[in-house]
């Protein structure tokens, strides 16, 4: 039998890397924030690194004050992943798209289009959108949840419609003959729902695997449903093994209710890794380049351990008398983290630059810490692999590359190579074209 082997996503976002002020970072071009160049570097760094996709969100609003900051999103994915797909060859392309903002149509052409281009290496990561700012930017108002899933459902189901309504055999193409396409196998969808309808067909053939592959980033009962019906990739977010263990049971239960089999569905925990020669080398690193922005979290620091702190005590660890009255917040799931870090003694400036406040959790230090809580994870069977968001892209990559990989590699966990061309090949998840009847009938 084959060993279970981790699969690995890469988060681009921007052009810098997953830290604020990544643009500002030694050896980064603070003009890469329009760079298609500096993209396609990171890509085929990642490619390199037998990575199975890149990973760009998407965000349809402001959502930073941008006088010292990179936003978190920024250039259109779609057009970013266009330019990486005619400059790589294997990984695979995930980019985020709203199902509450954008018309099933102009998505399925979209996202079949970059499938077709890449060779079958395409995936859309369907959500909803609950941003007010991001509705405004559209000149509407924000739904709510029933409504929005409810469109999300019938989004899905025609994107899907009409990825297959040009069927696999119709492109005849035979110039001897004359005959192009057989028509009698390229037919209207005619799909109305409550949200949004189409008629149809879109004229574009299948790719290398069929049709793009479907992720999910939501979470909770609404999101389980978008996950266990369509989706073959769940990216997640959790803090700890318990809470990884549960959100992929969850996933995989919703695709077994709605009759799919659930080694179907992958999930990714997010990891946000401080790479560094040694612990303090990492922290030393990550300090310098935050060093702006942890005055500002100091006070929630301090909430999260039940104290009350403020920027003064940045360079100094907590007192004995605040150790002993600290406790983590029950509100918080990382301030458990956050309070086992500040007993081992580290400055306040120290404890935010293990990423404390990030949104994943942050391993710190050489390649061998990064790699042991890879595999701690995944030998607890609470993911299936990971979406690694590098503190700063032009060099982080490279790093994690060419040290972390190897170490997993020689571990048994990570392949040495591509399994196969397409993102479906990657994901071990079975070929789709148009909508899964499983998942029709269970709706």
């Amino acid at each position: 039998m084959t060993r279970r082997t981790m699969i690995l996503g890469m988060h681009l976002g921007t052009g810098y890397g997953s830290q604020a002020l990544a643009w500002r970072a030694p050896g980064v071009d603070p003009g890469n924030y329009t760079s298609f160049d500096a993209q396609v570097r990171y890509a085929q760094a990642a490619e390199r690194g037998k990575f199975a996709f890149l990973f760009l969100p998407d965000s349809l609003a402001m959502t930073r004050d941008m006088d010292r900051q990179v936003p978190q999103a920024t250039l259109d994915p779609m057009l970013t992943l266009a330019a990486i797909a005619r400059s790589t060859e294997r990984i695979g392309l995930v980019a985020t798209g709203s199902t509450t903002f954008n018309e099933p149509y102009n998505t399925a052409r979209q996202f079949k289009t970059l499938d077709v281009m890449s060779h079958g290496r395409a995936g859309w990561n369907a959500v909803t959108t609950s941003d007010p700012a991001a509705a405004a930017n559209f000149g509407q108002e924000i739904a709510d949840r029933p409504a929005r899933y409810g469109r999300a459902h019938e989004t899905i189901q025609v994107v899907q419609a009409l990825w297959g309504s040009w069927q696999e055999d119709a492109w005849v193409k035979d110039a001897a003959t004359g005959a192009f396409v057989d028509s009698s196998k390229v037919r209207p969808v005619n799909l109305q729902g409550r949200y949004v309808a189409s008629r149809g067909p879109l004229p574009i053939p299948p790719s290398e695997q069929g049709q793009p592959v479907i992720f999910s980033a939501g979470g909770g009962e609404y999101g389980l449903t978008i996950a266990g019906r369509y989706a073959s990739g769940v990216i997640g977010a959790a803090f700890t093994i318990d809470d990884a263990r549960a959100q992929r049971e969850a996933a995989r239960g919703a695709a077994r209710q709605a009759g799919r089999d659930p080694d179907e569905v992958k999930y990714f925990a997010g990891v946000m890794p401080a790479l560094g020669r040694t612990v303090p080398d990492a922290l030393t690193r990550r300090a310098a380049l935050n060093r702006d922005l942890f005055p500002s979290r100091v006070p929630y620091l301090g909430t999260m351990l039940g104290l009350s702190l403020d920027a003064s005590q940045l360079d100094a660890p907590l007192t004995p008398a605040q150790l002993t009255a600290a406790r983590a917040s029950p509100v918080d799931p990382r301030s458990a983290k956050a309070l086992e870090i500040a007993r081992e003694g580290w400055t306040l400036a120290e404890v935010l630059a293990h990423g404390i406040i990030d949104y994943h959790p942050t391993p710190v230090g050489p390649a061998t810490v990064v790699a042991d809580h890879l595999q701690e994870w995944f030998e607890a069977d609470a993911v299936d692999g990971f979406w690694v968001s590098p503190d700063v892209n032009e060099t982080d990559i490279d790093t994690f590359v060419d040290e972390v990989v190897p170490i997993l590699q020689d571990r048994g966990l990570y392949p040495h190579d591509y399994a196969g061309t397409t993102l479906r090949d990657h994901l071990g998840v079975p070929r789709q074209y148009g909508l899964d009847p499983r998942t029709t009938r269970a709706s």
